[in-house]
């Protein structure tokens, strides 16, 4: 249970916050890089951090991340052309470049000085694994962009979506990282004698704090074997999670690392983006599988409105159907990720943690919780929070295992768990 000071600190991310502070320290993904496809081609909204920005790639192929507004007149840049390394808000025509520059005021006289005074806010950006990623915070705290083993699979072995949720990000991530939730909510074939995940809804949680965030382990019993799934907690809001032995109700043709990283809108809406690539760097992900796998996931091409948000959502009750409940599955809700979007958004905009009771299979939220909050009083004291320079984490992967009871399979963790990209 935490406090309301600490619940408040948690969850508002705006400008002058104290997790916003934190959030600003590192990499962000903002948008997919599908979303400005050419360059030279419309420039796309993005809200981050309650903060309005717009995204555009110039003419050498560089994105630019600028104020949503221009600064003479604050005429909104989205409606703006997109020309010529530049883009030119349509209201008096200022041209702005990637870096905020202003290259062009003509509706000043030629002689004028006036642009060399005048920026536009920007924010500097990197483009890996299919996002255009960008840094926030201040200019001499920033750090080297993401060195995710995510960032080096190529495209022919990865893919990656976005959804939009309506809740705070802390509830969407502790989703993520809550494994004893899978056994219930994603449970889509009562009666299974098969998975271990829905014969043992109990299980036992090891968390190991690391350099970038946590290791930590969920193990089930599996008859006379252990069913363990190993997860990485990537700071600040990040999850992976292999996909090796299965159970997932899907028929999957390869082994694959799959995760989410949530990125706050503002303090009542989340983008997720959603990840998979191969784990085999000799197997290439494929193609055809992807889109069954997006439609299993509740995000297929007719799940999503234009704005990423789900079709089936809170107006409609996420379409629950009470007598595949009753006779199949265990919410009668369809799409792993429509399951948890009814609960988290379900659960308010920004969930009261002062009137929880956590149990023995939350101490991965408990631990998260933990690190966030040491990473406020890190970014307070100036020091950089842990996890903000990815080669920390660059070598590391998730995994699952079937092995037999008594196996001493920690042992060879150090190699299941490193990247191979």
């Amino acid at each position: 249970m935490l406090s309301q000071e600490q619940n408040q600190a948690l969850t508002a991310i705006g400008p002058g916050t104290p997790m916003g502070a934190v959030f600003r320290r590192y990499w962000l993904p903002v948008v997919l890089a599908d979303e400005l496809a050419e360059p030279d081609g419309p420039p796309a909204r993005v809200r981050v951090l309650g903060e309005d920005l717009v995204a555009f790639r110039d003419t050498t192929g560089r994105v630019g991340l600028v104020d949503a507004f221009c600064p003479h007149r604050r005429a909104p840049m989205f409606f703006g052309r997109n020309e010529e390394c530049g883009l030119r808000c349509v209201y008096h025509g200022w041209k702005f470049d990637a870096d905020g520059t202003c290259v062009d005021m003509p509706s000043e006289p030629p002689d004028s000085l006036f642009k060399t005074k005048v920026t536009i806010a920007s924010y500097p950006t990197w483009e890996g694994a299919g996002m255009v990623w960008a840094y926030l915070g201040p200019a001499a705290e920033m750090p080297p962009p993401p060195a995710y083993e995510l960032t080096r699979a190529p495209a022919t072995h990865r893919f990656v979506s976005k959804t939009r949720e309506s809740c705070n990000y802390l509830q969407a991530f502790e989703g993520g990282i809550d494994t004893a939730h899978i056994s219930f909510l994603h449970n889509m074939k009562l009666g299974d004698r098969r998975n271990p995940r829905a014969l043992d809804t109990s299980p036992r949680l090891e968390v190991e704090k690391t350099a970038y965030g946590f290791r930590y382990h969920g193990i089930r019993n599996a008859g006379d074997d252990e069913y363990i799934r190993v997860y990485q907690y990537l700071m600040p809001a990040q999850q992976c999670r292999g996909l090796i032995i299965g159970y997932s109700g899907e028929q999957v043709p390869v082994p694959t690392m799959n995760g989410h990283i949530w990125v706050p809108i503002d303090d009542t809406h989340t983008f997720v983006y959603n990840y998979i690539y191969s784990a085999d760097p000799e197997i290439e992900l494929p193609r055809d599988w992807i889109i069954d796998h997006e439609i299993h996931s509740g995000r297929g091409p007719d799940d999503l409105n234009p704005d990423f948000s789900l079709k089936k959502n809170m107006s409609n009750d996420y379409m629950i159907d009470r007598n595949v409940q009753k006779t199949r599955t265990f919410t009668g809700i369809t799409g792993i990720n429509t399951q948890d979007y009814a609960l988290q958004e379900g659960m308010g905009p920004i969930v009261d943690r002062t009137r929880e009771h956590l149990g023995t299979t939350d101490r991965a939220i408990i631990a998260a919780r933990q690190l966030l909050l040491e990473a406020i009083d890190d970014v307070s004291a100036g020091r950089r929070p842990r996890g903000a320079d990815t080669t920390a984490c660059s070598d590391v992967r998730a995994t699952d295992l079937l092995v037999p009871k008594g196996d001493p399979w920690r042992e060879s963790l150090p190699t299941l768990t490193r990247a191979r990209f």
